[in-house]
């Protein structure tokens, strides 16, 4: 798995961490970025299946 680094405003990674550790939806906060950007790409594929931008096999 490949690792990268990022900047993230003080303020959004305050409201990341109050979902993250134990007893919360996410048992670190890879774990909540990784599934944040599959949620994300899931609702971008959607809009672009709606507006015919897919290709089939998509």
């Amino acid at each position: 798995m490949a690792k990268i680094s990022v900047e993230i405003p003080d303020e959004l990674l305050a409201d990341l961490d109050e979902h993250v550790g134990d007893d919360k939806k996410f048992v670190n906060r890879s774990d909540a970025i990784r599934a944040s950007i599959r949620k994300a790409l899931d609702m971008l594929d959607e809009i672009d299946a709606r507006h015919g931008r897919l290709e089939p096999d998509e």
